[in-house]
């Protein structure tokens, strides 16, 4: 696909999952994930930069003591394919004998998402959990299952809500299909 204007690129897009669906999930995870972490006062961490959006609006439903830190390591660098895998930052908080919660925006391939749970355990935590906004469905096994998923998209290169397409439009509040 040619470089497009990034007005373009949303113009040939299609809504996926509206704002209030995005927004209800988002609650609703919320909701599963006290119930499993209120007792244990976890290690939040935001895989940066895509789950930002997703990790502050769901931080904000939860009700029980946790202490938040991030990591970044990216296999896009805002192409839509993904290549090796680059560790820009890791958790800072010790992790040794903690629960800890990656909080991401999509669990496309797993690649990436699995490569920071092995990481944290390697770091000493007692037990990983996951959460993703989105969750691609794809007709193949993924070498990782997310704990908690907000919400499924078809296998279409999807953006919004912290998600990018070229790196533009993670900002929007809904999901959206690009269309080739």
């Amino acid at each position: 696909m040619e470089t497009l204007h990034p007005q373009q690129l949303l113009e040939r897009s299609n809504i996926i999952h509206p704002k209030e669906m995005v927004e209800a999930a988002i609650t609703t995870m919320s909701n599963d994930i006290t119930k499993t972490l209120e007792a244990t006062t976890p290690v939040v961490i935001c895989v940066m930069g895509g789950g930002v959006v997703f990790s502050g609006q769901l931080l904000t439903q939860l009700s029980f003591p946790l202490e938040l830190d991030y990591v970044h390591a990216s296999r896009y660098q805002n192409k839509t394919v993904g290549k090796m895998l680059e560790w820009k930052a890791l958790p800072k908080l010790d992790l040794s004998g903690r629960v800890v919660l990656l909080l991401d925006d999509i669990l496309d391939e797993g690649i990436t998402l699995k490569a920071i749970q092995d990481k944290c355990m390697m770091l000493g935590a007692a037990r990983v959990l996951t959460a993703v906004l989105i969750e691609k469905k794809l007709d193949h096994e993924k070498p990782i299952k997310a704990d908690f998923v907000g919400l499924e998209v078809p296998n279409e290169y999807v953006f919004g809500y912290g998600m990018d397409v070229y790196g533009w439009w993670r900002n929007l509040p809904a999901i959206y299909a690009l269309q080739t």
